[in-house]
């Protein structure tokens, strides 16, 4: 097995054990107590924004300019400098935001301010972070970077939310924990960095001025900067509007936890796009547009499927789950939100890699100017909505739904124009309709006083649906996949 291979093996096994980690500290541990998780994740999604800012793409860079820094042998001057370019650029934001609330002390009141012990530290260590994982990427490891990436944040919650909780920790102490796990991280990009190949640190200029290279290190930089932080914005601002909005944390809370669940359907795209990748190079690379339309349509159906079937599981068990969660209440009330959610997740899923195709052709600037214009497009909806509406966080997962499906239809548009691809098949009407019955008869049919019944015997019944239904009309080869010989024959007799 090649390396590429292994690492993508081991990749996909990190990224579900990331998943079912995260799905059961969802379930069983934050509904505790929805107002301090909505603290972290707060302290996150701030951080989590202001990064690409201190990074300014210059981790894209270590990757885009690697091959020609290494035939001079230069890769670690790169890296050295990088990361002094980020330390600079990180004392450089850290005086503005300073005299932005000197400035304007009316906003010291948010909860940016109040927080921001702990989000300005947490900024710096993901920004050093960035720039290890995109190296250490050339070596073409990406497994261990994803444990640090995925796994270690993840941990950090946990670990925070049971001193706090369980253990009687004090706020400040368990958020202190809370960096220790990402301070731990950075120490272990730099060991596993070095033992890929020993850093040696060069801060020489030299390597930058040869035709004039930072010329095209900084608009490389540039344009990855507005793709990354248009992104973060458009997958975050969600949360610190809710929290910015709301007088406590809770409705934050609810609003991760929902989300993480809706998070389930999205467990097939893992792995897709270093799939893709070789594909998509190979067809632009040939002019067969006819194979990247036929491979478009075959993993959009399979993402769409296997998504909407998740969906379906989801939406006729989650009332009996929350039955078994604490706080289940809350969730309950705000259930609209995995169906506002899902519901745009799945659009998603449906328009498989149509970003991809974007980026990956000569027209890849386009891809960050709707991404810089979906993230704009979020702040202004969730914004109405939370200032012109009582829906709360059901107006914001209904701005977030409208943004991104906004987007995916325009990507899809433009896939069409320029490459006469798209996605859509009748499989994927045939899909829709097959899960919409089986929700809508699975919906009608009798609850048991034992919610354990319900929650094992309605997605059951549901799945059932849903499979007699592919078998007559073949929409999903599911008999590829799995060894249903037995259950075949039951259905002819």
């Amino acid at each position: 097995m090649s390396v590429v291979a292994r690492q993508g093996f081991k990749y996909s096994l990190i990224g579900y054990f990331g998943f079912l980690l995260g799905a059961v500290a969802t379930y069983l541990l934050f509904p505790q107590n929805f107002d301090f998780y909505g603290r972290l994740g707060l302290v996150l999604s701030y951080a989590m924004i202001l990064t690409p800012v201190v990074v300014f793409g210059v981790s894209f860079s270590n990757v885009k300019f690697h091959e020609i820094a290494k035939k001079d042998n230069k890769h670690q001057n790169l890296l050295s400098l990088s990361l002094v370019f980020v330390l600079g650029n990180y004392l450089f934001c850290l005086a503005l935001f300073f005299l932005f609330f000197f400035v304007f002390p009316q906003y010291r009141d948010s909860k940016m301010w109040n927080l921001k012990q702990f989000i300005l530290p947490l900024v710096l260590l993901l920004s050093l972070s960035a720039i290890f994982n995109k190296y250490i990427s050339n070596f073409k490891r990406i497994v261990v970077p994803n444990i640090f990436e995925n796994i270690f944040p993840k941990m950090a919650n946990i670990i925070a939310f049971i001193l706090f909780f369980y253990f009687g920790f004090s706020e400040s102490a368990s958020f202190l924990f809370f960096l220790g796990i990402f301070v731990l991280a950075l120490i272990g990009y730099y060991i596993y960095a070095n033992s890929l190949e020993k850093i040696t640190w060069n801060y020489n200029l030299d390597f930058l001025k040869k035709e004039k290279l930072y010329k095209d290190i900084f608009n490389y930089s540039f344009y990855g900067f507005l793709g990354n932080i248009g992104y973060f914005i458009a997958i975050k601002i969600d949360t610190i509007m809710i929290s910015e909005h709301y007088v406590n944390d809770k409705e934050t809370g609810i609003y991760l936890t929902l989300y993480a669940i809706v998070a389930l359907i999205s467990i097939p795209q893992l792995g897709l796009f270093n799939i893709s990748a070789p594909i998509i190079n190979k067809s632009f690379a040939e002019n067969n547009m006819e194979e990247l339309d036929r491979f478009h349509k075959k993993t959009s159906l399979s993402l769409f499927f296997l998504g909407a079937v998740l969906f379906s599981c989801i939406l006729v068990g989650f009332p009996f789950l929350t039955v078994y969660i604490k706080n289940g209440d809350l969730l309950l009330e705000s259930e609209p939100v995995i169906w506002i959610i899902g519901s745009a997740v799945l659009i998603d899923l449906l328009t498989g890699f149509n970003g991809n195709i974007i980026s990956m052709s000569k027209y890849y600037r386009f891809n960050i100017v709707i991404m810089v214009a979906l993230a704009f497009l979020t702040v202004l909806l969730n914004f109405y909505f939370l200032k012109n509406t009582t829906l709360g966080i059901i107006g914001i997962a209904i701005a977030t739904a409208i943004s991104l499906t906004l987007y995916n239809s325009v990507k899809l548009l433009f896939n069409y124009i320029k490459f006469k691809v798209h996605p859509l098949t009748i499989e994927l009407i045939y899909t829709s309709l097959i899960c919409t019955i089986a929700i809508t008869i699975v919906l009608f049919l009798p609850i048991f006083e034992n919610n354990f019944i319900n929650l094992i015997y309605k997605p059951a019944v549901l799945l059932m649906i849903i499979f007699v239904g592919n078998y007559f009309l073949k929409i999903y080869p599911l008999d590829q996949y799995l060894n249903i010989k037995f259950i075949k024959n039951m259905l002819k007799f």
